[in-house]
This record gives C-alpha cells, structure tokens and sequence, in this order.
C-alpha cells in the first residue's frame, strides 16, 4: 500500500470513529498532498514525493516545539512521524561519515550526496560531517 493510500485509509478510519483529532490532522496532510499534486500535474504522488511533504509537516512540527513547547504539535509530530521511515541514529549517522572520510572523501558535497536518499536529518549530518572534516 502506498503512503498516500495509507494516509487516506487512515482518515476514513479516524473519520468513522469519530476521532477529530486525527482526522483533521490526516485532512491536512492530504489537502497537502493534494496541492503537490495539482501543482506538480501528477495524479499520484510516489512515495518519496509524499515523505517530502511529510518531512516538511514534521520540521514545522518540530520548530513550534522548539518555539512555544506547543502540545498540539508533540502529538502531531508523532502521527507524522509514524508514516516517515525510521530515521538513522546519530550513532549510524556518525559512522557513516568516519567510514566515507577514511575511503577519501574530502569534501562536504559527497558526503552529504552519499546521505541525500537516505532518512536522516540533513542539518545534523552536515554538522557531523564539518566536524569530521575539520
């Protein structure tokens, strides 16, 4: 099942057991969806076009965290979160970097070319990757 088709499945769900919550979380997710599609002319969004909405939902999420330690947005984050595939650790982040350093890489762009399709957070692997360069 697609995420998008998960998405929609699990709206209807929340939507029949009267969980407004989530629903209207799920409802803006796919109003999302939907613009991306519109814009973009593509009737289905693939999977990785839909994580990119959700990683950018997810980041606003984390920022009025961050800003206002707002409640709302924890548990939205964790519903968000939930569709995202699991994010690599600091730990396997970390070690990735050692490992690309010690084969040669000796520029910022390849490492972070080598991290661009996988789940991490693009601001903590260039961090690591500047210190381990450094």
């Amino acid at each position: 099942m697609s995420l998008k088709a998960q998405i929609n499945a699990d709206f209807m769900k929340a939507f029949k057991a009267k969980n407004m919550e989530l629903k209207s979380l799920l409802g803006t997710l796919k109003g999302e969806i939907q613009t991306a599609e519109k814009n973009s002319m593509v009737e289905n969004l693939s999977d990785e076009d839909v994580t990119k909405i959700l990683n950018k939902f997810a980041k606003n999420c984390k920022e009025n965290i961050r800003l206002a330690n707002d409640e709302k947005s924890k548990v939205e984050l964790e519903i968000v979160e939930s569709y995202l595939p699991k994010q690599l650790s600091n730990d396997e982040i970390q070690s990735k970097i050692e490992d690309l350093v010690n084969s040669g890489v000796k520029n910022i762009g390849q490492i972070m070319k080598e991290f661009s399709t996988l789940p991490v957070d693009k601001k903590v692997v260039s961090e690591m990757a500047k210190k381990a360069l450094a």
